[in-house]
């Protein structure tokens, strides 16, 4: 017999609740949003505004805007250049930890896949960090499984404060906390959390996210919240493009950043824009519908519907598209990338899998000289304390 599964929507007794109207604002907006009614002249109005409305953004997203593509890329690049000048930020990703407690259909850390699990320990982190800190870059994004078991947040914090000590920026992508855990980690040293929605779909969501606690959807989506509540400095939104209609996701993704920011002006905000990767002992994901295209099209609609806001490509990404769109729209680039655990140190063995499959290989120095080649300038952390 099927073992019942707990309401997707409800939260369990140990996630905080800050009861935020943001989110019935952001699924709302991804329902009414309908990218088949715009047409060629609402994609014109758009590109033609000094800043634009969500209709304006909708319309960026929408198929009618993809002939509109190369308009749209130099908008983008003049938006990029005005608010950033020609700076492209550097960092690497570091995982700690890879067991999880989730059932999520698409990825390999998923707790029912079978992969080598590993969790490094103090010794081993600032190992890790201080061959990162070697190569030049002065900002780290913590990552771990989602598992509060194995990776717990004095755990996280542990990290956090040895990477205050190699590095200027601490970044975390881990699993949704309250605010006083937040607020805890920040003290360690983290300056701002990401957090992938992975879909704003919540029927679609349900399905996707089998066991754990990232099956309840509203403590997920309301994390930035959270966040920002227990004092970090900023925030990043995504959803992972292609679980479902990409334009919607992709519609919710900027509606809810544009809406934390109006409520937090103070926080910084960043998108990421990943497309499904294959993962161990599974072939049958990759990106449906979200060519590179369309890609191109999700991130400059970001950058001219939010000028302000970090846009980082990852290494899901092929070199030639990521050396691309740093001319046009992207400011922050990950170089040297290992998605195993405890790849950064001379043996460059791996304790344990990794969680996808990365594009683009290159270390940091052929990053480093593909921006200066680009004719921009790398920057290692732009962040200065006073």
């Amino acid at each position: 017999m099927e073992q019942k599964r707990i309401d997707h929507m409800t939260y369990l007794p140990d996630m905080e609740n800050i009861g935020s109207e943001i989110q019935d604002k952001v699924i709302n907006a991804r329902k009414e949003y309908d990218p088949d009614k715009y047409t060629a002249a609402d994609v014109r109005e758009a590109l033609n505004k000094d800043s634009l409305t969500p209709y304006d953004f909708g319309a960026l997203l929408s198929p009618a805007a993809g002939d509109f593509l190369e308009e749209m890329a130099k908008r983008a690049m003049a938006e990029t250049r005005k608010h950033f000048g020609n700076s492209i930020n550097m960092f690497t990703p570091l995982y700690i930890a890879n067991y999880c407690e989730n059932y999520c259909i698409y990825c390999g850390f998923n707790c029912h896949n079978k992969i080598n699990r590993a969790k490094l320990n103090e010794e081993e982190i600032e190992q890790e960090m201080k061959a990162i800190a070697d190569t030049g870059l002065e900002e780290v994004l913590i990552l771990t499984g989602e598992s509060r078991k194995m990776s717990d947040v004095e755990y996280i914090g542990m990290a956090c404060r040895l990477a205050s000590k190699y590095f200027k920026v601490v970044g975390l992508e881990v699993y949704p906390m309250n605010t006083d855990e937040y607020k805890y980690l920040h003290e360690c040293g983290a300056d701002y959390v990401t957090v992938f929605q992975e879909t704003y779909n919540s029927d679609k969501y349900e399905t996707l996210h089998l066991e754990g606690h990232k099956r309840i959807f509203p403590y997920r989506l309301n994390a930035q919240e959270r966040a920002i509540k227990g004092g970090m400095r900023g925030v990043g939104f995504a959803a992972l493009l292609g679980l479902d209609d990409f334009r919607r996701d992709a519609f919710a993704t900027g509606m809810h950043a544009y809406l934390i920011q109006k409520k937090y002006p103070h926080a910084d905000i960043a998108f990421s824009c990943p497309r499904l990767r294959p993962i161990i002992n599974n072939d049958k994901i990759n990106p449906k519908d979200v060519h590179e295209p369309q890609l191109l099209q999700v991130i400059c609609a970001y950058r001219i519907f939010m000028p302000f806001a970090s846009i980082t490509i990852s290494t899901r990404e092929c070199q030639r598209f990521r050396d691309n769109i740093i001319k046009i729209a992207a400011t922050k680039i990950s170089a040297g990338v290992d998605v195993g655990i405890g790849g950064h140190t001379e043996d460059g063995s791996h304790k344990g899998d990794e969680q996808f499959e990365i594009s683009d290989g290159r270390n940091v120095e052929e990053v480093y000289n593909a921006i200066k080649e680009q004719g921009l300038q790398p920057v290692m952390s732009e962040y200065i304390y006073v």
